[in-house]
């Protein structure tokens, strides 16, 4: 059982430690992947955290098995009616794929915070609905949309909550400050209860934007993460889906020929990218373009001029793993923990562990705990993981692929490509 669930809340044990793990993209269909459960349940049986945090793109939303309920853009009206009969067929199946990865959690006894990704809409559930499903399960401490009603103006001071899925593992004592599905923010306070010592904000950082690629926070999530440092008191880290620009600010331009060079994605196609040694700690990795959105929509400047967040943490990019400092802020990308998309090779699927020391609580300690050390070897479905772990998201992945050193980089691009000739790599960023 986590030790906060002892605890009776979100707090730092006397030992002085406090941990998080971050689960990101899942990204699988009604049947999870076996592979995907068992990284769940080892890295919470070596990390023993207070806390787990999904952040986005737990549903594959585009998943054939919700064909009848399908959006492809939240503004584009879907090509016929609903059929209610279909809605209620995709929250079973929905319903069921959450049971699936949330259990090991159930099991053990740890509370866990949801957001959301660019995907999980897309099976026909709005956020709202999703926001009810995991809260029907014990340790979720995602708000009830019903309590959600922090006024637009950014002045306001959000009021907390006690979500009843909190107080069915015992976490009688714990505060929650609401926002809109997906966005709220957990204080996490010391032994004895005086003050709040981090704050941990979970953001909605949006889906697709309208102009074109990827979206952003709403404005009334960015509004709340301008107020809520002076409700919480205390400097926060931040959760959410989708990465923003100035995690490019921790790369370093090279030229295209550059072994392992990775092009940019969109705003930053026009250049190649290495991380830079300065600014990144040792260990990390560049395996993709950072998919941010095409403007940035003001979010790194929010943590900055209120002086109230140390770090954000993102997913998305499945095959990057990396954490950098910009002008103070940690910048962290975590890879995907799923065996149900592209990603990298199997041992290197990840969650990834925050220990929080309450001597320097801005500066925890951060690891990706990997597959390969946890669990060994996958065991289902070999040849598709192998061929998503080489399958290029765009051409210039594609040709990043086939020119980095070793010949076994070249037989998985060529093994990909034969696949993608046959439709075997629905599966999506």
């Amino acid at each position: 059982m986590s030790v906060s669930v002892r605890l009776g809340r979100l707090q730092f044990h006397h030992s002085g430690k406090f941990r998080v793990l971050q689960l990101s993209d899942i990204q699988d269909g009604p049947k999870v992947s076996p592979d995907t459960v068992r990284l769940i349940e080892a890295a919470c049986d070596a990390a023993r955290p207070d806390l787990v945090v999904f952040t986005g793109d737990q549903i594959a939303g585009y998943d054939s098995a919700y064909s009848r309920t399908f959006r492809k853009r939240r503004w584009l009206q879907p090509k016929r009616p609903i059929d209610e009969a279909d809605r209620e067929h995709t929250r079973e199946l929905v319903r069921g794929s959450i049971r699936q990865f949330v259990q090991p959690l159930v099991d053990r006894g740890i509370p866990f915070a949801v957001t959301y990704g660019n995907h999980d809409f897309q099976c026909g559930l709005d956020t709202a609905e999703l926001d009810m499903i995991y809260r029907e399960f014990p340790g979720c401490l995602n708000p009830d949309p019903a309590d959600q009603t922090v006024p637009a103006d950014s002045a306001a001071e959000p009021t907390p909550v006690l979500p009843e899925s909190a107080r069915t593992i015992g976490l009688e004592d714990q505060s929650v400050y609401p926002c809109e599905p997906g966005t709220f923010a957990l204080p996490v306070s010391d032994v004895d209860h005086r003050r709040n010592v981090i704050g941990l904000v979970i953001v909605d950082s949006g889906d697709y934007a309208q102009s074109g690629g990827y979206g952003s926070p709403s404005r009334r999530a960015l509004d709340f993460m301008r107020t809520i440092p002076a409700t919480l008191g205390a400097p926060s880290l931040v959760f959410q889906h989708i990465p923003i620009p100035q995690f490019y600010d921790v790369l370093r331009k090279v030229p295209s020929n550059t072994a392992y060079a990775i092009q940019g994605y969109r705003t930053f196609d026009s250049a190649c990218y290495v991380l830079d040694e300065s600014k990144v700690e040792p260990d990390g990795y560049l395996a993709e373009g950072i998919s941010c959105p095409d403007e940035d929509c003001g979010e790194f400047a929010i943590m900055k001029e209120t002086d109230g967040y140390f770090g954000l943490f993102a997913g998305h990019d499945h095959r990057n793993g990396f954490v950098g400092v910009e002008h103070g802020i940690m910048l962290g990308a975590t890879p995907t923990c799923g065996f149900g998309s592209y990603g990298p090779v199997p041992d290197k699927r990840a969650a990834r562990l925050f220990e929080f020391d309450i001597r320097h609580p801005q500066r925890p300690r951060t690891q990706l705990l990997e597959f390969g050390d946890l669990v060994g070897k996958p065991q289902s479905r070999k040849a598709y993981t192998f061929a998503m772990s080489h399958v290029p998201t765009t051409p210039g992945d594609a040709w990043n692929l086939l020119r980095k050193p070793g010949p076994l980089s070249a037989l998985g691009a060529g093994f990909a490509a034969a696949l993608a000739t046959l439709g075997f790599t629905g599966k999506r960023r």
